[in-house]
């Protein structure tokens, strides 16, 4: 019976990096292409006239307005208010997800109380809401706070209640016979080893925020984002609007980027062999 041998003294040939240790710079360019491509079209069917003024507004002139509305003080003060609006909204619809995930994750009897009445109000379009709270707190920021807050609450529950259900339970077996309560087993056990899961509901409730303040800002707004965006439609200032576009588009890729850096810094290993 005959075996097979290896040559000897053949070199074994090294494996490439793995895709995600090449260099942060490649990666930072790879990222931008892509913004940058549709900017260099959006530029060029302006300059040719593809895409007349009527229509939208070329980027030389979305930058005079940025020019115009910030010198003015406008831009600052609307993004202060949406700023608000938004950040406020957040927060609440934060702390109640993260509190009725715990609530229906941990225990039994929260599940079967709240679980069934929370997955039903979560298949409601928060749109459809707007009229509703129209009547309820009138025109006022109370009710496009709470819009907000109602859009970004059903994300972090789903994300919570899912990280901590999958909690290790012999863990927690073994910290309850060492005498630890069910709130320190919460801060101490279950909402770290659920990180991950806070992490992917936070970042989809952070888009969700900016989303639901392009809706809220639609209630008879009379500072914000949305308000300019209304006062450019009357009067066909297409320039206005795209400005106006831009900044929600990089409110929703500045809360993507600060998700990715708390990832970063609370999650360090999730990076480590990544493909990109």
């Amino acid at each position: 019976m005959s075996t097979e041998t290896r040559p000897a003294g053949r070199l074994v040939t090294p494996l490439p990096d793995p895709p995600g240790d090449r260099p942060r710079a490649v990666s930072l360019t790879v990222r931008t292409l892509g913004p940058l491509l549709l900017i260099g079209a959006w530029w060029t069917a302006s300059a040719t006239g593809l895409l007349t003024p009527d229509i939208l507004a070329g980027p030389p002139d979305v930058v005079r307005a940025v020019g115009e509305l910030w010198g003015s003080g406008e831009l600052p003060d609307a993004l202060a208010a949406s700023l608000t609006r938004s950040g406020t909204g957040l927060l609440l619809g934060l702390v109640a997800g993260v509190v009725l995930g715990v609530v229906t994750g941990f225990s039994s009897s929260g599940d079967e109380l709240f679980d069934s009445s929370l997955q039903a109000m979560r298949t409601i379009p928060f749109l459809a809401l707007v009229p509703l709270f129209m009547v309820w707190f009138g025109i006022t920021e109370t009710a496009k706070i709470l819009l907000i807050a109602f859009a970004t609450t059903f994300p972090m529950y789903v994300s919570t209640a899912g990280g901590v259900r999958g909690a290790d339970r012999k863990l927690l077996e073994a910290m309850r016979s060492f005498g630890m309560s069910r709130l320190a087993l919460v801060r101490e056990v279950v909402l770290p080893g659920a990180l991950p899961s806070l992490l992917s509901g936070l970042r989809l409730s952070m888009t969700l925020s900016v989303i639901a303040l392009v809706a809220a800002e639609e209630i008879n707004a009379t500072a914000g984002i949305g308000y300019l965006m209304s006062q450019a439609q009357a009067y066909a200032r297409t320039d206005v609007l795209a400005v106006c576009i831009l900044v929600y588009a990089l409110l929703g890729l500045t809360a993507d980027g600060i998700v990715r850096l708390l990832e970063r810094f609370l999650m360090p290993w999730r990076g480590l062999g990544a493909v990109r």
